[in-house]
């Protein structure tokens, strides 16, 4: 939203610049490190689209910091990393300007983004270098990594396309996994219903049969368990507010594995079941978990290998391949189990939501 135009931060001749967000990447001795978002000043020149046109510049701290008076050395067109405050946006810019400097980087004292206007009766902005403000997360982040030797930055603004593509295919993906489980559910009831048909026309001992068998494995909803679960959820979504932590988020990624884990069985063993059905059919006690098939034994190592090496490598940019598989093996299998009843669960759920906002 900070590149939504407002009636709070009006256009005037030298500073009319559309709020644009700016990414910022960071190398570390030649080697990329961080990319940081930012948004760019109503004032100064419109900051470079394309990533492969924009110019890597090395980054130098202010000195004053402030950056409110002439600097105390002049700067050969590096970028220039300031802290806010003690003076107007457009005097920070300028005194950079004046000291060589290409480019400006504000860091902001709160860890929001916060737009970067001119004052009404201002008239001197010939301002000639661009200015990025960034939070004051990411203004720590720059000056630990300029601790560690030189530094190098590229500032570019990428255009905001009308489709965003990401977002179609992860509508598509979410649709499509919905109505993917809800076919294979619907599928697979059908499928168990010929099956007790069948069994029921060879006589009477296999009817008992069937009832001794057990349950389908399928969990009703009802409107108690319903309500509860949107308390328990809003109660959950309180303490990850509240309890944001390191340790908290690694709990997440535990649970995250456990469930994919459980997620990614059961689809497997249900795909393959079709191939394989002496291992599936083939059972044996295992402490603690009861009649396990063999089907099953076979493929549980290969989904906890999978989990685990997702909770591992989850911060490297293919991760997303391995979280969306486990997610959407979780919600086919949550599709699969739970049941609703009838319609009164499915209205009245988001109603008692409404009715607690």
């Amino acid at each position: 939203d900070i590149v939504h135009q407002d009636d709070d931060a009006p256009k005037i001749p030298g500073c009319s610049n559309d709020f644009m967000l700016v990414k910022v990447q960071t190398w570390v001795k030649n080697r990329e490190t961080d990319e940081f978002v930012g948004v760019g000043a109503r004032f100064g020149p419109i900051i470079e689209s394309k990533e492969k046109h924009a110019n890597r510049t090395g980054l130098l701290i202010a000195d004053p910091f402030d950056c409110c008076t002439p600097l105390k050395e002049k700067v050969a067109g590096e970028v220039l990393l300031v802290q806010r405050g003690d003076c107007k946006f457009t005097t920070k810019a300028k005194v950079a300007e004046d000291a060589g400097a290409s480019a400006i980087i504000i860091l902001n004292n709160r860890h929001e983004l916060y737009k970067m206007v001119c004052d009404q009766n201002e008239t001197d902005l010939d301002i000639n270098i661009p200015a990025v403000l960034l939070p004051k997360d990411a203004g720590t982040i720059l000056q630990g990594l300029l601790s560690l030797g030189k530094v190098s930055v590229q500032l570019y603004s990428p255009d905001r396309p009308l489709v965003d593509t990401a977002e179609v295919f992860l509508w598509l993906m979410a649709v499509g996994t919905i109505l993917g489980a809800s076919y294979w559910s619907a599928w697979s009831a059908r499928e168990a219903l010929i099956e007790q048909e069948k069994l029921l026309k060879d006589g009477h001992e296999s009817s008992v049969n069937i009832e001794a068998e057990g349950s389908t494995g399928m969990v009703d909803i009802t409107m108690t368990s319903a309500m509860l679960f949107i308390v328990v959820a809003s109660l959950f979504l309180v303490m990850l507010y509240k309890l944001m932590s390191h340790w908290f988020v690694e709990l997440l990624v535990v649970i995250f594995c456990i469930g994919g884990v459980e997620g990614l069985q059961t689809c497997l063993v249900a795909l393959l079941s079709r191939w394989f059905k002496p291992a599936a059919r083939s059972f044996v006690k295992v402490p603690f978990f009861g009649a396990v098939s063999y089907l099953t034994l076979a493929v549980c190592p290969f989904c906890i290998v999978s989990a685990v090496l997702w909770a591992v490598y989850r911060r490297m940019p293919y991760a997303w391949i391995g979280q969306d598989v486990l997610g959407i093996a979780l919600i086919v299998t949550v599709i699969q189990i739970v049941r609703i009843p009838n319609l009164k669960v499915i209205v009245s759920a988001p109603w008692f939501m409404l009715s607690m906002q």
